[in-house]
């Protein structure tokens, strides 16, 4: 299967990304966590993939994405998220009807999805990463426990666009950020990776 969660992780954080503008991202990296004017009551979702994030936002050029955070955040909390997600598309090997699907998608607090993963072009890749939409009592813990750390790296993004622009390989590798596969508990596993993938 090409759906693998891969991260930058160490044995109690991993790191995921986020774009959004100036007045959220200045107050955010101040406070070390998200606060007015973000909002709460609505999904927000992280992604552990930095080349994916790129493509999201066009390397940091589209309106309310000029700026990325990277977050560290608990393990714990990571996992405590994936396994109380529901896979944004039906997945018939796992719900008998669309009815039952929809009941879940919509009670739970996270939803994940798998969109194909981005090279340094930015081109689909044949592996899939993953966003984790985060809403109600996911965000708030996020929020509130989860964070440990988060950091502006909107400039290491430019630079390495630069660095892929002009063709220095070197100067590429040098720079992005080294993804390993995340090692997810089985059972976790068992519930995100979806049988038959949505294209």
């Amino acid at each position: 299967m090409n759906e693998k969660v891969r991260a930058v992780f160490t044995d109690d954080t991993i790191t995921v990304y986020q774009a959004y503008p100036a007045r959220i991202a200045a107050p955010a990296l101040d406070a070390g966590t998200f606060v007015d004017p973000f909002r709460r009551a609505r999904m927000t979702w992280i992604k552990p993939s930095f080349l994916w994030m790129m493509y999201r936002s066009g390397w940091a050029t589209k309106p309310d994405q000029e700026r990325i955070l990277s977050i560290e955040i608990t393990r714990e909390g990571f996992e405590w998220a994936l396994s109380r997600a529901c896979l944004s598309h039906f997945d018939r090997t796992r719900f008998g009807t669309k009815a039952e699907w929809r009941a879940e998608l919509e009670s739970s607090p996270v939803r994940v999805q798998w969109d194909p993963d981005r090279d340094t072009g930015l081109n689909a890749l044949s592996r899939r990463a993953i966003q984790v939409g985060l809403s109600g009592e996911a965000v708030d813990r996020y929020l509130d426990e989860w964070i440990v750390g988060m950091t502006d790296v909107t400039g290491m993004a430019g630079d390495i666009r630069r660095a892929v622009r002009g063709g220095d390989d070197e100067e590429v590798a040098a720079l992005l950020p080294v993804e390993r596969e995340y090692p997810l508990p089985a059972a976790v596993r068992e519930r995100i990776v979806p049988t038959r993938v949505a294209v």
